[in-house]
């Protein structure tokens, strides 16, 4: 048995009851049930349509966002999430970037990174040997000025630490930064790289190994190995090409504003919706929401 949510963005709230009925009959769907009025919605099937991604991207035309999954085991024990562009709505190095006069430069390495065009490690090396010498102190000064949270996030993390779950922060950015991301929204633990400095001020190196790709599907092997759970129970989330590798070994991949190389790689989108998408995906309703 399948199951296919809708759903939207919440601040427009556009899914409209006359919209998803039809296609439920042609579709041979179940009971319709409203998650959160005029935004999220799901109902049960008994196979993947053919026509699947067809009407998906006849959809996303109207801001929708489509994914059909099986309907055991939706609900998961553990959050997995990237941060830059996911938790947080900007890229940490982009910011510090800015701040030490080469924002345009590193913002396309940046892009290029995530949409898969350059090698990570690489691309991250060369961004943090631009930010030598900027105090050490900035960093502070972009957490508080600069770097706003993923709408969404707080309901997801709460919600889903209230149902006994475990929530791991695992991003290619910066331990300064993932740190005060977890403690403000209640991670468990965190993994990122290290910014070297001295004499308070950034020395451009990063400390190695670098946390890339193959260090994020380490993470969910060690920490499902710790938890005694399988890779199945995890929700994943992400939005660059660093990301692939947990998000297609997760039960529950979610490229989440993805760059369209990334997307095209997962089977659950979320392109409109915020980060309690996470939440209807599993079959949450909002009262349930902590």
């Amino acid at each position: 048995m399948y199951t296919a949510t809708l759903l939207t963005s919440p601040v427009t709230r556009g899914l409209d009851p006359a919209l998803i009925a039809p296609l439920r009959n042609a579709w041979g769907g179940g009971e319709i049930t409203w998650l959160a009025p005029d935004e999220a919605a799901e109902f049960s099937l008994p196979a993947i349509p053919e026509n699947f991604r067809t009407v998906w991207a006849d959809l996303q035309k109207m801001q929708i966002d489509l994914n059909i999954q099986e309907t055991a085991g939706r609900r998961k024990r553990m959050l997995l999430a990237d941060m830059d562009s996911t938790m947080i709505c900007q890229e940490c190095i982009d910011e510090l970037a800015d701040e030490a006069g080469v924002g345009a430069r590193v913002k396309d390495i940046t892009a290029r990174a995530m949409n898969g065009e350059l090698d990570f490690e690489g691309a991250l090396t060369e961004r943090v040997g631009l930010l030598k010498g900027l105090p050490l102190s900035v960093i502070d000064k972009v957490l508080e000025t600069r770097i706003t949270l993923m709408p969404g996030g707080p309901t997801l993390l709460a919600t889903m630490k209230a149902g006994g779950g475990y929530c791991a922060l695992v991003s290619g950015g910066f331990t300064a930064f993932t740190e005060a991301v977890a403690a403000r929204l209640g991670f468990d633990e965190n993994r990122a790289n290290t910014l070297f400095h001295e004499n308070e001020a950034l020395t451009g190196e990063v400390g190695r190994p670098i946390l890339g790709r193959e260090a994020k599907v380490q993470a969910l092997e060690e920490i499902t190995a710790k938890l005694g759970i399988t890779e199945a129970e995890v929700i994943a989330v992400g939005d660059g090409a660093n990301d692939l590798g947990m998000l297609t070994r997760a039960g529950t991949g979610v490229a989440l504003h993805a760059k369209p190389s990334v997307a095209a790689q997962c089977e659950v989108r979320v392109n409109f919706g915020d980060l309690t998408a996470l939440l209807y995906l599993q079959g949450y309703a909002k009262p349930d929401f902590a």
